[in-house]
């Protein structure tokens, strides 16, 4: 969450000649409800249900970059289908940099605490850094890491384009 996978994923797309997709903005056109309102009516269990559906239906496709959402390779099943179907790209960042790109967002349903108020910058950066902790071993098994810790966009995918070619092809 935050950490520019978005971002990262249309223009890394757009360099290699690919099409782009971010799961998200898949679920959400799905269901015609924004994933916070999903999280809200639903709650994340079923939401985790319809990414799985929407991530079987969006990795069919050939020659295309995927945006995941943070916990999608949380489930085993999808972190299965996500190996089996291509190469994956952990975009790695520090918490504190997480909470200064998504401080003034109020659309993150995971950012929010009692009451739906958003958390404050120590509460947010804890937890932040406890989503990262349990997530981490999937994150690891990543086939590349990068870090975007003080790397502007277009350096970034520059970068990252490099390790593709020089890890893959």
């Amino acid at each position: 969450m935050g950490s520019g996978k978005s971002t990262l994923g249309q223009i890394l797309a757009n360099s290699i000649g690919w099409n782009f997709v971010d799961l998200d903005r898949e679920i959400e056109t799905k269901l015609n409800l924004k994933i916070a309102g999903i999280f809200k009516l639903h709650g994340e269990k079923y939401f985790r249900e319809i990414e799985s559906e929407v991530l079987k239906e969006v990795i069919k496709s050939d020659d295309v970059v995927v945006s995941l959402g943070g916990g999608t390779i949380t489930i085993p099943e999808n972190l299965n289908l996500i190996k089996l179907s291509g190469k994956t790209i952990y975009i790695k960042s520090t918490p504190e940099d997480l909470y200064f790109r998504l401080r003034h967002k109020t659309n993150r349903p995971l950012f929010q605490g009692v009451d739906n108020k958003l958390l404050s910058k120590e509460e947010a950066i804890e937890r932040i850094k406890k989503m990262i902790s349990e997530r981490e071993k999937y994150y690891s098994s990543a086939d590349l890491t990068f870090s975007v810790e003080k790397t502007d966009v277009g350096k970034a995918v520059d970068l990252i384009v490099k390790l593709i070619y020089k890890k893959f092809l």
